[in-house]
């Protein structure tokens, strides 16, 4: 099989109102769609949602950097994934964003080759059972807590809250939210890096009043080596996130007993190959994990629900950007169900694509 055609595409979305964290506030979805054809006449496809604070890509970039994949990637084996991994790698350091998009199309192809659903190609356990958190912008604690109270309403399983702006405040935040939903639904929480050290100890100790369930990535990635210390003084668990990218961190991060979950995001790690392995290493660690998103559609969120079928120590899930969507321009893929319910395509592959009527209006570039 060989690669005979690559498109990429600018995919600009709305939100339905703005998605605020300590590193800044989205309006908008701004992906990067990769269409991967082949003379089989089978079609993969990838996205990602890069993010500036996170991963130092955006969609600019990344529509820029996938046309230098996208020109030596013609007329190579899809099938050979971790040789075109290796290309792309070696054209140039980072960009795990949009090689990531890259080798979710090439996954996609693979699994329909082998005529099973991408959770089966990779591994995974069937029937697992998925479902996912909702998110609760920072803001002022009435709001957050309102906010809280429509999320336990719409019957999700847990509440996640970012926070990182101004720790006794945050404390005031928790208050009003645990107050306004009651003892019962999880809460978790995400400094996205907002905390200084000794911050982040006092607050996590003030906040284990409130039943926490797991705190996000509380200080700078940079300050990776403090979160030992923060670990064994806090109360709460603590989730490793944006210092845990790819598998070389996962290891730094398992050498110096840093956390209790990782936050595995595919774009991130720079695709489900190289995630695959961050979960290798949890695994023999015996280190829970999380699969997570940045704001991608119901197309990206789908590799990632595929994803995490393929170990039970993934246990936590938090699929909902796509949600927050104002349109949705995904054909097939994951369908939300009642109560935060996850429901995976069973047809080969990835499952999911972009409408042509999408795809037409979209700006692209091509090359066959």
């Amino acid at each position: 099989m060989k690669i005979t055609r690559i498109s990429l595409y600018k995919l600009a979305i709305p939100l339905k109102e703005p998605f605020i964290t300590s590193l800044g506030v989205d309006t908008n979805a701004l992906n990067v769609l990769v269409k991967i054809e082949t003379d089989a006449g089978i079609t993969g496809f990838g996205e990602c949602s890069p993010y500036m604070p996170i991963n130092g890509e955006s969609q600019d970039t990344c529509y820029a950097v996938g046309q230098y994949f996208a020109r030596v990637l013609i007329g190579k084996n899809p099938l050979e994934i971790n040789d075109a991994i290796q290309l792309m790698d070696s054209i140039i350091y980072l960009n795990n964003s949009i090689k990531s998009a890259f080798d979710i199309a090439l996954h996609d192809i693979a699994a329909q080759e082998a005529g099973v659903p991408l959770w089966k190609f990779l591994g995974g356990e069937a029937n697992k059972e998925i479902v996912t958190d909702y998110t609760v912008s920072i803001g002022e604690p009435s709001k957050m807590a309102a906010d809280a109270k429509w999320i336990l309403a719409q019957g999700f399983p847990a509440i996640k809250v970012k926070l990182g702006q101004q720790g006794s405040k945050d404390i005031e935040r928790i208050r009003a939210i645990r107050t306004a939903v009651g003892p019962a639904i999880p809460i978790r929480i995400d400094a996205n890096q907002g905390w200084s050290v000794e911050e982040a100890i006092t607050t996590l100790k003030a906040l284990s009043l409130f039943d926490i369930q797991h705190c996000e990535e509380p200080i700078s990635r940079q300050l990776y080596t403090e979160l030992p210390r923060i670990k064994k003084e806090s109360p709460i668990p603590i989730m490793a996130d944006e210092s845990c990218g790819d598998p070389y961190d996962a290891e730094r991060l398992i050498a110096i007993n840093a956390c209790d979950y990782f936050n595995i995001k595919i774009g991130k790690a720079g695709g489900l190959q190289k995630a695959k392995k961050i979960v290798a290493l949890a695994d023999s660690a015996k280190i829970k994990m999380q699969v997570g998103a940045m704001i991608e559609s119901r197309l990206a969120m789908s590799a990632f629900a595929h994803f995490a079928c393929c170990s039970p120590n993934i246990v936590h899930f938090d699929f909902d950007t796509a949600l927050m969507f104002r349109e949705d321009p995904v054909e097939g893929g994951i369908c939300y169900g009642k109560n935060g319910q996850i429901h995976l395509p069973s047809q080969p592959g990835l499952g999911a694509r972009i409408s042509e009527q999408w795809l037409a209006k979209m700006e692209s570039i091509q090359f066959s």
